[in-house]
């Protein structure tokens, strides 16, 4: 091996899509592997912060998404039923301003059929219909061949697992393991404005706090759509599918007696998916020779800070500046170590972080859990620096300025 110059991508998700895209604008060759025979508007909403951006903006889509963006004017946590704010904090013009890129709401088929167009510019083979069997390790540890359900044999020098919490590249890697259910269920759809009552829904990334659940509002597509995340406690879970149609019934009634802007809403809803959260602890290790996970496949977390999505945007890229300049399987390694050492630390802060506020949104602890909404209210109104602090630590991060 004299050069890192081949690489498959399993998974044709966001992470995955955006590694093959740095990959490919560094030079080298990527095929991208997914198992679903076509692309379709699976997923609703994404809320891209300014550390996603940064990425976004380096690969050269940020003009192409902008009219598919919506910008929203604050990021708050108020009471399900009073409507009274814990938090109400600036976005819009003040977050760009802070940290030099934007925080857009985004419709993940809108974003994912970017970062087709731009891989396929880039040359970028994506292979449909191709589910990963398994991979096999060169026995002079020079590369690595992926084996496909459909009998296809693919060799490369590097392969990346971007597919998602149920990677069967990770188990190959560590061993047959379940994902943990984190006790809670999410509802999810897409609302048109123009069927929307009188009602003034706040152009905000809205988060409504109630007993054992919360509830999640924001625009996308320019402010075409409002997308909502409806979230409940549960003991158990039963089903296998990750995506089932939901009821919408039930989902109403989940939420009723919810301050007007929650309920007027889920007047309005047609269909929804529903599915469970889940997650798994700390992986010991993210590679394994020339294999390495991305994303969800090695760091799936909670959806409360609205960080998933980034958090996979950030991997591709800095993984993609790890191993472009690889020249051998020892510099490789090395490479994928860096990669891991850099990266974990601040996922797994930001898992915690997500865990976190599960507790908050959902008033653990009763009156305990009201009080301290209360108290968030008292600290970002009088002492902004201590929310300021830990919003700096997530939107602050920018992988393009990486000392590496």
């Amino acid at each position: 091996m004299t050069k890192i110059h081949k690489t498959l991508v399993v998974g044709a998700g966001i992470g995955g899509l955006t590694c093959a895209l740095a990959l490919a604008k560094r030079g080298m060759l990527v095929t991208v592997c997914e198992q679903a025979a076509c692309f379709s508007e699976v997923g609703a909403g994404l809320q891209i912060g300014p550390n996603a951006m940064h990425v976004l903006r380096a690969l050269g889509l940020e003009e192409d998404l902008k009219p598919l963006a919506y910008t929203p004017n604050f990021a708050s946590i108020r009471h399900y039923k009073t409507g009274e704010y814990y938090l109400k904090t600036p976005l819009g013009c003040a977050i760009e301003k802070k940290y030099g890129a934007p925080y857009w709401h985004l419709h993940r088929a809108d974003l994912h059929a970017i970062l087709v167009q731009a891989c396929e510019a880039a040359g970028v083979e994506i292979l449909l219909n191709a589910q990963v069997k398994s991979y096999q390790e060169d026995a002079g540890g020079q590369g690595v061949m992926l084996y496909l359900e459909n009998g296809w044999e693919i060799a490369a020098d590097l392969v990346v697992a971007s597919d998602g919490v149920k990677s069967s590249i990770r188990q190959q890697m560590l061993g047959m393991d379940k994902s943990t259910f984190m006790g809670q269920v999410a509802w999810r759809g897409l609302i048109p404005v123009e069927s929307l009552p009188s009602i003034k829904i706040q152009a905000d990334a809205s988060v409504w706090a109630g007993p054992g659940r919360h509830f999640v509002s924001y625009y996308v597509r320019g402010g075409q759509y409002i997308n909502f995340v409806a979230v409940e406690e549960r003991n158990a879970w039963h089903s296998e599918s990750w995506r089932e149609e939901g009821d919408v019934n039930v989902l109403r009634q989940a939420f009723a007696g919810w301050h007007p802007e929650v309920t007027e809403l889920l007047k309005c809803v047609k269909s929804t998916f529903l599915w469970s959260l889940n997650g798994r602890s700390e992986l010991p290790f993210w590679h394994k020779g020339p294999v390495v996970l991305l994303g969800d496949a090695c760091h799936p977390m909670l959806p409360f800070m609205a960080q998933g999505a980034a958090m996979a945007i950030e991997d591709a890229y800095i993984l993609a500046e790890y191993v472009s300049g690889a020249t051998s399987a020892e510099s490789l390694e090395q490479a994928l170590q860096a990669y891991e050492q850099h990266r974990k630390p601040r996922t797994s802060k930001v898992q915690a972080m997500s865990k976190a506020n599960a507790g908050l949104f959902h008033m653990h602890g009763g009156v305990l859990g009201l009080c301290k909404l209360k108290a968030l209210k008292q600290v970002s109104h009088f002492v902004p620096s201590v929310v300021e602090n830990k919003l700096d630590f997530v939107y602050g991060y920018n992988a393009i300025q990486q000392d590496l």
